[in-house]
């Protein structure tokens, strides 16, 4: 049976390492405020003047992911990049990184779940590798959202929260009658609620991209309903893990590591309290990257590999919400 195996990860942030205590200078907040509210004490975003894109992030991610797993660029069958904020509009952010990677003629796609992107990606993985369409795919999240953040206290829900960086996984398919890789995913949408976290520019529905009313009505600038969001997470996350487990024939004791899209401390606690995982059993690093969204999870998993905190054998629960809205999970065994 062919299985879909992460081969190895990388991830990569900017230089700039931003405080709670730099953001006091620009808005009314503090660092206890932002902490007791979201968890971040920091972040990393690009600094201003440099001429970085999304794609140069997630280049640097897959130079790192590319070497561990000893593959060449020109060997990858896809590309599947997962950003909400692309270098441009059009075209998308898999294309000039596939250029500057060297992967001449290699195909590549772009995703637009954001928080989900992880989940999204994984899932489209393994059906190019099962379908034996592809072999080796390099799944990239990444995101250079600090150029769009609005540094006054009337949007600092959105200030504190959002962060620039990439993780990469490279996905290969692997020949095995071992029951590992990914072994169920699980994805959910919900229109209904695409207007509780959005990002207007440049695209409308109707009218100009670009106006002085669009400017004037701040759609530049994300929007998110936070108090909506957080109580659509803690309830669809965990509901989300149950239906998982059930599809994977699992109980909640089979999975040793569970590693959430990094949106809100304040989420995961709520999710592993309710779910009754020991804290050992989960990570979190959103206190020193803040919400990378489409890299939030493969920069988790990044660091629980590089610190040898699961091994082959150990089975891990990802799971993600975000815009869309869109929400759901994996469970992958390593191998």
């Amino acid at each position: 049976m062919i299985r879909s195996i992460i081969k190895s990860t990388g991830r990569y942030v900017p230089d700039r390492h931003v405080t709670n205590h730099e953001l006091t200078e620009f808005m009314d907040t503090t660092n206890e405020w932002i902490v007791q509210r979201t968890g971040i004490e920091a972040r990393y975003w690009v600094k201003d003047g440099d001429d970085v894109g999304t794609s140069d992030l997630a280049f640097n991610a897959a130079k790192i992911a590319l070497e561990r797993a000893n593959w060449k660029p020109e060997e990858l069958d896809l590309i599947v990049f997962a950003t909400m904020t692309p270098d441009v509009y059009v075209p998308g952010s898999g294309a000039i990184l596939q250029d500057k990677l060297g992967a001449k003629n290699v195909p590549a796609i772009d995703i637009r779940q954001q928080c989900t992107g992880f989940i999204h990606g994984l899932e489209i993985c393994d059906a190019y590798i099962r379908s034996e369409k592809a072999k080796k795919i390099l799944l990239v999240g990444a995101e250079y959202q600090s150029r769009y953040v609005e540094l006054t206290t009337a949007n600092r829900d959105t200030a504190i929260i959002f962060a620039d960086g990439a993780g990469v996984a490279c996905i290969e398919a692997l020949e095995t009658t071992d029951d590992v890789g990914i072994i169920a995913s699980i994805l959910y949408a919900d229109g209904k609620y695409s207007q509780s976290l959005k990002f207007g520019l440049p695209a409308r529905k109707s009218g100009r991209a670009i106006s002085s009313a669009l400017v004037e009505n701040k759609e530049h600038f994300p929007y998110m309903d936070g108090k909506k969001v957080f109580k659509l997470a803690v309830t669809r996350l965990p509901k989300s893990a149950e239906a998982l487990l059930q599809k994977a024939k699992m109980s909640i004791e089979d999975i040793d590591m569970f590693i959430l899209h990094q949106a809100n401390l304040r989420i995961n606690e709520a999710f592993r309290e309710r779910m009754n995982i020991p804290e050992e059993n989960m990570y979190n690093n959103i206190q020193r990257y803040g919400n990378t969204t489409a890299a939030t999870i493969r920069i988790a998993f990044d660091e629980v590999l590089e610190k040898q905190m699961v091994t082959a054998g150990d089975t891990i629960m990802f799971l993600g919400l975000g815009a869309g809205l869109t929400w759901g999970g994996v469970i992958y065994k390593m191998v």
